[in-house]
Order: structure tokens, then sequence, then C-alpha cells
């Protein structure tokens, strides 16, 4: 199970490592860094946090299974929810209500916050070698 989910956080972390540096020079090619907290983000969450996640699952067995696929989607949700929740909130390029819009930044961020929270569980529930 572990090596499962340890490709596919890898994978969603590919990706906002691709989109974070695609943010970042787009920025730096406009001179507006204006979505600097934005790039950040996709960046350290996105690349960075659930990259060391997936790297944990691929070395460390975890006793609890159902744990693993719970917190990499929660985390997978959280991130994406987190990032573009930002977007939204800086940018709202639909137009929708600010209230809404928070709502979603605040659940995105709450999501990504019990993934945080999980894993701190989980890396005392490995197997010893």
């Amino acid at each position: 199970m572990e090596k499962t989910w340890s490709l596919r956080l890898i994978q969603f972390a590919a990706i906002f490592g691709f989109i974070g540096t695609f943010l970042g020079s787009q920025m730096a090619g406009e001179m507006d860094y204006s979505l600097r907290p934005v790039h950040a983000h996709i960046l350290v969450v996105g690349w960075l946090s659930v990259f060391a996640w997936g790297i944990f699952y691929r070395v460390y067995t975890v006793k609890y299974k159902k744990l693993v696929a719970i917190h990499s989607v929660l985390a997978m949700l959280g991130a994406f929810g987190l990032t573009a929740g930002m977007w939204i909130y800086n940018l709202n390029p639909f137009n929708w209500n600010e209230t809404l819009v928070m709502i979603l930044f605040i659940i995105g961020g709450s999501l990504l916050l019990l993934a945080f929270l999980l894993f701190v569980v989980i890396t005392f529930l490995t197997e010893k070698e």
C-alpha cells in the first residue's frame, strides 16, 4: 500500500513542481510578483511536502495501512485546495462571492492541516525493521 501511494504522491508533487516553476517563470517574465504567496505555497506544500511524504512511504512501512490512504488523499486534496483557494482569493477570476472564496480557501487549508497532523501520528506507527 505504501509503495502505491508513494508513487501517487510523487507524481502529484511533480505536477505541482511544474506548475510552481511555470508560475515563477511567468511572474519573472512579466515582472509582476503579485502571486508570490501562491507560487511559494505551490512549491512548498504541493511540491516539497507532498514529495517528502511520497519518499517517506517509499522508505518506511506503516502498521495501519488505511492511514496511508487517508493521509495521502487528505494531503492531495489539502495541497490542491489550499493553493487553488489562494489563487482564487488573490485573483478571483470567476467573480465568485468573497465568502464562498474564503470558505474554499479555509477548507483547503484545514484539510492540509489534518494531513500534517495525521502524518505526525503515522510517523510513530512505523514497523521496526
